[in-house]
């Protein structure tokens, strides 16, 4: 891999975790974070330049996904209204 998709890859999994961690429940929270460390972990050795660029795409996606996640569990944890009295 060149040294600029390796640093790529390296920002995008700081990104990753850095989003992952934002989760405002523990159990959401550390599912995540584990999950981004397996998947990089498991593909350590892919070396060709097809494949690395397919799974830089999912990871994009990915962080697409975590943080429209993150938004939603933090407005799922948002105080409710009060309700207005008639």
């Amino acid at each position: 891999m060149a040294a600029s998709g390796r640093a790529q890859v390296i920002s995008l999994y700081r990104t990753m975790l850095r989003e992952s961690s934002k989760f405002p429940s523990y159990n959401y929270r550390t599912y995540a974070l584990r999950r981004v460390r397996d998947a990089f972990r498991a593909n350590r050795k892919v070396e060709d330049p097809k494949t690395v660029a397919r799974l830089m795409e999912e990871g994009h996606q990915a962080v697409a996904l975590i943080q429209r996640q993150k938004l939603r569990k933090m407005d799922d944890t948002s105080p409710l209204p009060l309700s207005v009295q008639k």
